[in-house]
């Protein structure tokens, strides 16, 4: 499969940026390597999202969804999809529906690896083994909510929202880094 191998060829080329990071590359990779299908929704329980952390122009603010589900605040993303020609395709993807804004620009590597264990309100999910982007927007770039969140808003880098995950502080960071 074309996003299994992009899965494989994501994870060799990143560089993990510290000891945590590393400890989950080495994970995905050994679980892409033991479950065909890793990367779609009907595969195994534990499966590939792609996700991206949007910021504005000036780096100084992010677009978080409020997610249905979950009920925190988290970057937008999603499972990957049979259209999805390659994992930052599906990234792109998600991005541009969930927030409604065309001119992104994401970049081409990934920025942090997260997994996270899923409640029973996601079905059939148990975890989603998160490929994390990041994504800067043009000046002036209006978002639009999808109904798949229940709000989307712009934070602060450094006044992120209480209920989100313990990590989005790193993200953001890792994401920011990208660009600047």
């Amino acid at each position: 499969m074309a996003l299994d191998a992009d899965v494989a060829r994501l994870l060799g080329e990143w560089t993990p940026p510290d000891a945590e990071q590393q400890r989950l590359r080495d994970r995905f990779v050994a679980h892409e390597r033991a479950h065909t299908g890793a990367t779609w929704r009907d595969g195994p329980a534990e499966h590939f999202t792609a996700s991206t952390m949007v910021l504005d122009a000036s780096l100084e603010r992010v677009l978080l969804t409020l997610h249905k589900k979950a009920g925190i605040w988290v970057q937008v993303g999603g499972h990957l999809e049979p259209g999805d020609v390659d994992v930052l395709a599906a990234a792109t993807r998600e991005a541009r529906e969930e927030t409604g804004i065309a001119g992104l620009t994401l970049a081409p590597h990934l920025v942090q690896l997260h997994e996270h264990a899923l409640p029973s309100a996601f079905g059939r999910c148990r975890a989603h083994l998160d490929l994390r982007f990041a994504a800067r927007t043009e000046p002036g770039a209006q978002p639009v909510m999808s109904d798949e969140s229940d709000d989307l808003q712009w934070w602060p880098v450094d006044a992120l929202p209480e209920l989100t995950d313990p990590d989005m502080g790193e993200l953001v960071t890792a994401a920011r880094n990208t660009f600047g």
